[in-house]
């Protein structure tokens, strides 16, 4: 896909990843529009918006007037607005099955009427659950064995926008690792943020599950991966799957706080593991697909993550941790 004068439609654009994208694009020179509901009531716009390539559309992907809305006109659509994470999907399943399943069908059905052809769909390495064998990484064609309703949710689209795939539609799944890194709309309910953050504010840290293992990736290389899907040439992406990350930055969480702790070496006191049942997942993945297939690499570790976050809190960027603005 090469670009041209239309925008690019980025749905939940004003989130933690989504405005780290729109950054992204409008340095590139694309037009962007955006559709947000603001539940968070971000400002991570704020810095763009006198940017003429930049159009925002105040409205909720469940509401199909809105939706026509921001899909007129539009070249293609980063679909990004969902209810993110475990917490907050089991807390309202209700409403998050009418967003991340519901209201995306219907996107995506009015995207292929309005015969927009590239559809680009963040998912989740959430999908693949608990990983029986210990000494291995899951791929692309592993089985899918998620242990969440937000997991589900995200596997459930995944089916439906596979079966749609035509020579008029070309969507693409891409399976994010982890996300951390700083954005303009900041959040501290993800792990290496948060557990960042506690220890660097001096609190205590309680750990659970230790052991398990998870795929970490930085927004900018997020945000990257999707920028990368919108120019690939269609016949190496159309009805496929992708996982975003770098297999080198699967960490357990023991290892995590490792790497904070060579930062913060006094806050080594602060932590304590404890024995929780409660996040059963647990895997590792590999990432060589998206490289070997459109030469993708990180620009980010995890390390350069938690310096972020340690130097947005000593410099007073980050005042309260504990603020609602910073999570969901």
């Amino acid at each position: 896909m090469t670009q041209n004068n239309s925008p690019i439609l980025i749905t939940g654009g004003a989130g933690y990843i989504g405005s780290v994208l729109v950054g992204q694009l409008l340095a590139d020179n694309y037009r962007v529009r955006v559709i947000d509901n603001l539940m968070h009531q971000q400002d991570s716009l704020k810095l763009y918006i006198d940017n003429k390539k930049l159009e925002i559309v105040h409205g909720d992907i469940r509401n199909e007037t809105a939706v026509k809305q921001a899909l007129e006109g539009v070249s293609a659509v980063v679909h990004l607005a969902a209810i993110v994470g475990d917490p907050a999907c089991e807390k309202n399943k209700q409403l998050a099955t009418a967003v991340n399943k519901e209201a995306s069908q219907m996107l995506s059905t009015l995207a292929r009427e309005q015969k927009i052809k590239r559809f680009i769909f963040a998912s989740t390495c959430s999908n693949y659950g608990k990983v029986e064998a210990k000494d291995g990484y899951v791929v692309e064609t592993s089985r899918l064995k998620p242990v969440s309703h937000y997991a589900r949710l995200k596997v459930s689209f995944e089916r439906f926008l596979t079966s749609q795939k035509s020579a008029l539609f070309s969507p693409v799944i891409l399976r994010f690792a982890t996300a951390f890194g700083m954005s303009p709309r900041p959040r501290l309910d993800l792990t290496v943020n948060e557990f960042t953050a506690v220890l660097a504010s001096g609190e205590k840290l309680e750990i659970y599950g230790e052991n398990f293992w998870r795929p970490y990736c930085h927004t900018q290389d997020i945000a990257r991966a999707c920028q990368l899907m919108l120019e690939a040439d269609e016949s190496m992406v159309a009805g496929q799957a992708f996982n975003v990350g770098d297999t080198s930055q699967n960490f357990q969480k023991k290892t995590l706080i490792e790497l904070i702790l060579k930062e913060l070496p006094e806050a080594a006191d602060k932590v304590v593991f404890v024995t929780k049942d409660e996040d059963p997942r647990d895997y590792r993945v590999n990432f060589d697909k998206i490289k070997k297939t459109l030469g993708y690499t990180k620009t980010k570790t995890v390390s350069n993550g938690i310096c972020e976050y340690i130097d947005a809190i000593k410099c007073g960027q980050i005042t309260d941790i504990h603020s609602q603005r910073y999570r969901n």
